[in-house]
């Protein structure tokens, strides 16, 4: 059982006081009949709970993709850059949170979810999930490069005895050079460090100059997503991240 007003504020519907002005309006109805009071208990499973004509279905999770464009913070909110929940046009943002971070300039795949134990699950090192990583760079690699970014290299991270922290195998597949000539591959990681695709490339003397996330784990990013546009997952894109 959970109060009216606090289910109302679950979807984002206004502050305590335009909920109870709502109320007080006659805009909420429970199971057909005008709601009376702002504390009053209702069962989520249950009840029908109508705000202004439109049924509030209680959701406990929340999954989302979005095609993430350059210009956005992968934040909750921001008060001077618009931010990745600001994209969700509608919905009910509450304690929805990225799925990690994209850098502000990089775009792509990007799950948004209140589920906490998946965000956990998905972001642990114990738990190494696949990333892959559409790059175009500035020159093409050559085959020492890659035997380097596939093996693990120094990026100038260190662990506590002072040596170098080397990052974890990758996996890298060439792909068509772009519209402008430029070489593209795609990197596979199995951890996540801070801007590590941009410092790898730099590691072997180049420089990426566009950069997008396509997959996380077994969920692709949706190509008929344009960028800033988004979409629910699918229940096999879900089963697939909680089972990873």
């Amino acid at each position: 059982m959970k109060r009216l007003d606090k289910y109302l504020a679950d979807f984002g519907i206004g502050t305590r006081k335009q909920i109870k002005d709502h109320i007080k309006n006659g805009a909420v109805t429970v199971n057909g009949a005008p709601a009376l009071k702002a504390d009053m208990h209702i069962d989520e499973n249950t009840d029908k709970v109508v705000f202004m004509g439109s049924e509030l279905v209680f959701e406990k999770f929340r999954y989302y993709m979005l095609n993430k464009p350059d210009g956005v913070i992968s934040a909750t909110k921001d008060g001077r850059t618009t931010t990745v929940l600001n994209l969700l046009g509608d919905e009910n943002t509450k304690d929805l949170s990225p799925v990690g971070r994209l850098d502000i300039d990089t775009e792509g795949l990007l799950i948004i979810t209140n589920d906490g134990q998946l965000i956990h699950r998905l972001l642990s090192p114990a738990h190494h999930v696949d990333k892959e990583y559409e790059i175009h760079l500035d020159h093409e690699l050559t085959d020492t490069d890659i035997d380097k970014l596939c093996k693990g290299l120094d990026i100038g991270d260190v662990k506590k005895d002072g040596s170098p922290d080397m990052t974890m195998p990758a996996s890298l597949r060439l792909g068509d050079n772009d519209n402008e000539g430029r070489p593209v591959v795609y990197l596979t990681l199995h951890e996540g460090r801070f801007h590590q695709v941009k410092r790898m490339m730099e590691a072997v003397g180049n420089k990426v100059l566009y950069l997008r996330r396509i997959r996380m784990g077994k969920v692709v990013l949706d190509e008929s997503l344009d960028l800033g546009e988004y979409r629910r997952l699918t229940d096999e894109e879900i089963s697939s991240l909680l089972n990873n």
